[in-house]
């Protein structure tokens, strides 16, 4: 019988569990809390990207004497929004620690949407003036699902 060293646990290997047990982890800290909150931060840093990036995005534009309408190029406007968002909530995540990983993984769930509607647009299935508002209603539970895809990462 080989006696093993008993392992030190840091903050990061507490409660793990070892790979191939058939266990799932325990929930440690609040996880679901910690998930939740994590998404709010998320949706808060898009929604400041998207402000502050789209008013100088706007100014730029004014100076230059020319305008983005979402109507007239709702293509232009849905990709310039998810560069927004991806940009306010990609410092966030590196700024919590995430890994470049998962950080293009979720800003990918911002261009998504643009990209799957882009063709029932062309198609006239979708209207140029609801293009951004159905972009942001696939946008945000794509955005809990790639969170779940990466649980132990996000709180849970």
């Amino acid at each position: 019988m080989q006696i093993r060293p008993k392992q030190r646990q840091t903050r990061h290997t507490q409660g793990a569990v070892p790979v191939g047990s058939g266990r799932m982890p325990v929930e440690r800290h609040g996880g679901k809390r910690h998930f939740a909150r994590h998404y709010l931060e998320m949706v808060v840093a898009m929604v400041v990207g998207m402000l502050v990036l789209g008013a100088v995005t706007r100014g730029v534009l004014a100076l230059a004497g020319t305008e983005l309408s979402a109507s007239r190029h709702p293509e232009l406007a849905s990709l310039e929004m998810a560069f927004d968002m991806s940009v306010g909530m990609a410092f966030w995540m590196r700024r919590r620690g995430h890994g470049w990983a998962s950080t293009l993984e979720m800003c990918g769930a911002m261009f998504a949407p643009a990209l799957a509607l882009f063709p029932l647009l062309w198609l006239d299935v979708v209207g140029a003036d609801s293009m951004i508002a159905l972009e942001h209603l696939v946008m945000l539970p794509l955005m809990f699902f790639v969170m779940l895809r990466r649980r132990g990462e996000y709180g849970c």
